[in-house]
């Protein structure tokens, strides 16, 4: 499903030079849900954007679904993203003047959907998310757990092979993380969509399928998870 091999990411400034990746190995499962664990600065983040081409490798391979994404042009590589990939961040990310359903269906119609199709799929996945009767809020009148509901919304409604998500818990207190993770696993089983999630929250272990734990810009281990909540 995704496979990378010797992924490097090298950032210069000013002369210098700092690895951010220095030759990763990685292969995910369709389906999975993947946590990656690591300190401030291990490249995690870094990887999860080379991963999903918001960044280029400086150096490496990087195959989703069969697809090289790494020969791929700036143009070809933002049309890949928007039909087979969902992002979740964990500052929502939503477009202040949008209501829900407006920022929900946005993906669709950036990819040209008939209005009337791509609004009937976002309301349809409010729904799934619990926000049936918040379709026409607009984000500064929702809590936190309910932008994040939206933003998943959204990640989902290219129907996407993969959803990345970058610390989607980082801005919750415990008791709406866990609504929040508990809904990825749910959309997981119902849809078999591949989840690749980056945090600092030690509590998404019991949520993933497989754990990587990374540092220095390397991963030091991979673990599979035996009890799914």
């Amino acid at each position: 499903m995704i496979k990378a091999a010797g992924l490097k990411k090298i950032y210069r400034s000013m002369g210098t030079q700092v690895a951010a990746l220095k030759g990763v190995d990685l292969n995910i499962e369709k389906g999975e849900i993947v946590a990656i664990l690591g300190p401030s600065g291990c490249g995690k983040s870094t990887l999860l954007n080379c991963l999903s081409g918001i960044d280029r490798s400086s150096e490496g391979y990087i195959e989703i679904d069969g697809t090289d994404i790494t020969k791929m042009n700036d143009n070809q590589l933002t049309c890949f993203r928007a039909r087979n990939m969902g992002f979740i961040f964990q500052s929502y990310n939503l477009i202040p003047v949008l209501n829900a359903v407006e920022n929900a269906e946005l993906p669709l119609l950036v990819l040209e959907t008939p209005e009337n199709q791509a609004r009937k799929r976002a309301l349809e996945l409010l729904e799934i998310v619990g926000l049936k009767d918040m379709a026409k809020k607009i984000p500064d009148t929702m809590s936190g757990g309910e932008r994040q509901r939206v933003a998943i919304a959204r990640a989902l409604i290219t129907n996407p092979a993969v959803v990345w998500a970058d610390e989607p818990t980082g801005a919750l207190d415990t008791k709406t993380g866990v609504e929040i993770m508990s809904l990825i696993t749910e959309l997981n089983k119902k849809n078999n969509q591949t989840f690749v999630i980056v945090t600092h929250d030690q509590r998404i272990i019991k949520y993933a399928d497989r754990v990587i734990h990374m540092d220095s810009g390397l991963i030091v281990s991979s673990e599979k998870v035996e009890h799914k909540v």
